[in-house]
């Protein structure tokens, strides 16, 4: 891109769907987002139109949760990794909420992998690790650690490998649910232990076939 967005573009961005990054507009606007290299317009009709990684950098730029949760999603939907200190309610309506952001998931690895898969993780998953595989945990029903660190319940972090998330679960059988959902998703985890806290903990990354 060679120059900032508009405003007007800017709110276009801002208001594309938190998960998929679909975009709606007129097709002047989407074009000229296209034009600055924040869309791309799919080749399978209807040909909508989606955020680059361009894109999701600007909408993504504000605002950060605290520091032991990643960015939140613009939109005002952000998967819970575990440990966030503040955290929206549970209930049916968050429910909701996540069911569909993992179908608006799963139809983004539709239109994005090159075969039309569902069943392996699509290019914003690789490029945003901790938020996709606590979509999965989360979806799939399991509980987020709160914010004290006893607390038991999921945490996915990073790792200083590529492609890779750690999740922590204290409870070994709940840590072992984690791994089957994490597999039935399309990644590949293995359980490890921490050398100094003996602490066991999953190795996951997206499968690619």
């Amino acid at each position: 891109m060679s120059r900032p967005p508009t405003a007007a573009q800017r709110r276009l961005v801002e208001a594309a769907d938190p998960v998929t990054g679909r975009l709606k507009g007129t097709p002047a606007q989407l074009a000229a987002l296209v034009r600055h290299g924040l869309a791309f317009r799919h080749p399978r009709p209807p040909h909508d139109h989606f955020l680059t990684p361009a894109g999701h950098r600007i909408r993504e730029a504000e605002p950060e949760a605290g520091p032991s949760g990643p960015p939140a999603t613009a939109g005002g939907f952000a998967a819970r990794a575990g440990g966030e200190e503040t955290a929206p309610a549970d209930g049916p309506a968050r429910l909701r909420e996540v069911r569909g952001a993992w179908q608006g998931m799963l139809e983004l690895r539709r239109m994005t992998n090159p075969d039309g898969a569902t069943d392996r993780p699509c290019g914003w998953e690789r490029s945003h690790l901790v938020r996709a595989a606590a979509l999965a945990l989360e979806a799939a029903g399991h509980r987020p650690a709160g914010a004290d660190p006893g607390d038991g319940g999921y945490r996915v972090r990073e790792t200083p490998q590529p492609e890779a998330v750690a999740v922590y679960e204290p409870d070994g059988e709940a840590l072992r649910a984690c791994a089957a959902t994490l597999e039935r998703a399309g990644w590949q985890a293995g359980e490890y232990t921490e050398p100094r806290t003996r602490a066991r903990y999953l190795l996951a990354s997206p499968r690619r076939v």
